[in-house]
């Protein structure tokens, strides 16, 4: 599953990073920059934080509790 994601700074990232870590799923952050591991903190630091990011998580697990902990950084509709 592939969800827009909006980051505005560093502490962003800082709390994307400590939501993810939670999960035992693979969870990725892709960009133009590049793409990371959500559970790596200095992975994040390679994406630009001004370029369009996408959350991406298997498709085969429940993300409801993800989305709800993430609301803040989705972008939906």
């Amino acid at each position: 599953m592939i969800v827009p994601i909006k980051v505005k700074d560093v502490k962003d990232i800082e709390q994307i990073n400590h939501i993810v870590s939670r999960y035992d799923f693979d969870i990725w952050i892709h960009g133009k920059s590049g793409m990371a591991d959500a559970k790596s903190i200095l992975g994040l630091f390679v994406l630009k934080l001004n370029e369009p990011l996408t959350l991406v998580v298997p498709d085969d697990v429940n993300v409801k509790k993800l989305f709800k902990e993430l609301e803040p950084f989705l972008v939906i509709g």
